[in-house]
């Protein structure tokens, strides 16, 4: 049997946004329509109730998601993205700062290198991580959205 992929496309301020759901948890965020997913466009409870999170968060209405997520990543990966999620709205850390937060001090590059890998930013909000010198750092969906995202959380 093969897995079913579902997406939505969402309009919003920040330009389109692909979320994509696989077994019910949503696995992937693009801007973009259907960026990367070779999948079935769904309209599943899930799927609305991410458009309606986001839309919020991008309209200064939310600042924490609740929506089951399921990125796929090695075990190091997973608790940089674990990490991710516990930072506060508003509040950024460095690479330097996550690497020691899961415990692996001196793999701050390998951190900044899974911070850049994350399937599902905004909603795991690799965004409030920043260079060790104050630098904005990258963002796999470029950096002026980058600033636009921690603009929206300095306000």
């Amino acid at each position: 049997m093969i897995p079913m992929i579902f997406f939505k496309v969402i309009p919003t301020k920040i330009g389109r946004i692909t979320i994509t759901e696989h077994n019910g948890a949503i696995i992937a965020l693009d801007i973009g329509i259907g960026a990367n997913v070779d999948g079935i466009k769904g309209n599943s409870q899930l799927l609305r109730d991410a458009a309606l999170q986001l839309t919020e968060y991008l309209d200064g209405k939310r600042r924490k998601f609740d929506l089951k997520l399921a990125p796929k990543g090695t075990e190091f990966q997973m608790a940089v993205w674990a990490a991710l999620q516990q930072i506060p709205f508003g509040t950024t850390i460095s690479y330097k700062d996550l690497a020691a937060e899961i415990g692996r001090p001196n793999a701050w590059r390998a951190a900044g290198n899974a911070v850049g890998r994350n399937p599902i930013p905004i909603i795991i909000p690799c965004h409030r991580v920043l260079a060790a010198d104050g630098g904005i750092g990258g963002f796999s969906l470029g950096l002026p959205l980058k600033r636009k995202l921690l603009g929206l959380e300095s306000a």
